[in-house]
């Protein structure tokens, strides 16, 4: 019994077709599963630094949403200052300065990276860029502390939103977010960052 010599064309062929449904697979999962991120700034040092490639979870946390503590990739409103004006950065020089508790009118295409710091309905409070939690102070180890300056003070109690959830980088004194532009609608939201695959020293999970 002989065996049958596939002819050079057809094994072409078939070696186009294994390497199209190889890329279609791959563009499909980085589409709509695991999409990798650079980390563009400093606003989450200790934990992410410049450069630091990460990888995102698109899926699954469809159905539980956001936790708290989790860092995750979203989408900030188009102005990154506060819908009302009285609240946010302006408000950093007045007797009872106010964090912004207000979304903003439209979603930006840009993606940010922060950790969850606050859930719909929590009770927070900002101060020295510690986050107290329905009276409790968040636990210190992922954060830079703010030693002065207005935006690392906002002692005056605001609500989440419910359906809204507060993102605050762990850079408190060096980075922009839910401060100063106000809580992120679910539906802004892209992912939880699970992993760091680059460089190779720092690889791990968050």
């Amino acid at each position: 019994m002989t065996k049958t010599r596939k002819s050079l064309p057809r094994t072409v062929a078939e070696l186009v077709l294994i390497v199209a449904i190889a890329l279609g697979l791959a563009l499909a999962i980085q589409a709509f599963v695991v999409k990798p991120y650079e980390i563009p700034s400093a606003s989450m040092e200790p934990t992410l630094h410049i450069g630091q490639r990460i990888l995102v979870d698109r899926v699954g946390d469809d159905f539980t949403g956001p936790k708290l503590g989790q860092v995750w990739v979203f989408h900030p409103p188009v102005s990154e200052t506060c819908a009302d004006g009285a609240e946010g950065l302006t408000s950093a020089d007045a007797r009872d300065p106010e964090a912004c508790d207000v979304v903003g009118a439209q979603e930006s295409g840009e993606t940010y990276v922060k950790r969850v710091v606050g859930l719909p309905g929590d009770r927070l409070s900002i101060r020295s860029g510690h986050v107290y939690r329905n009276g409790v102070r968040e636990p210190n180890g992922d954060t830079v502390p703010c030693t002065g300056g207005g935006e690392c003070w906002f002692p005056k109690p605001f609500t989440v939103p419910e359906g809204d959830y507060y993102m605050m980088g762990d850079n408190r004194p060096d980075s922009l977010d839910s401060r100063f532009w106000g809580p992120v609608p679910r539906s802004w939201m892209i992912g939880e960052a699970f992993f760091t695959y680059w460089p190779p020293d720092r690889m791990g999970t968050l």
